[in-house]
């Protein structure tokens, strides 16, 4: 879900003064609200379910981007076949 300006954008003493609404309003709607002090963005807030899907996100994004620079400094021609790779660790622990 998009964030929500006119609901998502509120002061810190408002999460103060009601914050089991603001925990429930959290739940539901799974977006983080940014509190304010001072009319400026202070804190972030955020349901623990919502937190943990965006951790998640970003650690698919970084395989992603893992395996993306894999297979292009493959085509490049770095790195060692598999095969190769696997028989010089045998050898290792041989010797």
């Amino acid at each position: 879900d998009a964030m929500d300006i006119t609901k998502d954008i509120r002061p810190l003493t408002e999460f103060k003064r009601d914050t089991a609404r603001f925990m429930s309003h959290l739940k539901d709607t799974g977006r983080p609200s940014v509190l304010t002090v001072n009319g400026k963005p202070a804190l972030v807030v955020m349901d623990a379910e919502a937190w943990q899907d965006v951790q998640d996100q970003i650690e698919y994004a970084r395989t992603v981007a893992g395996i993306r620079k894999g297979l292009d400094q493959a085509r490049e021609g770095q790195g060692i076949e598999a095969d190769t790779f696997f028989a010089t660790i045998g050898a290792r622990g041989k010797a």
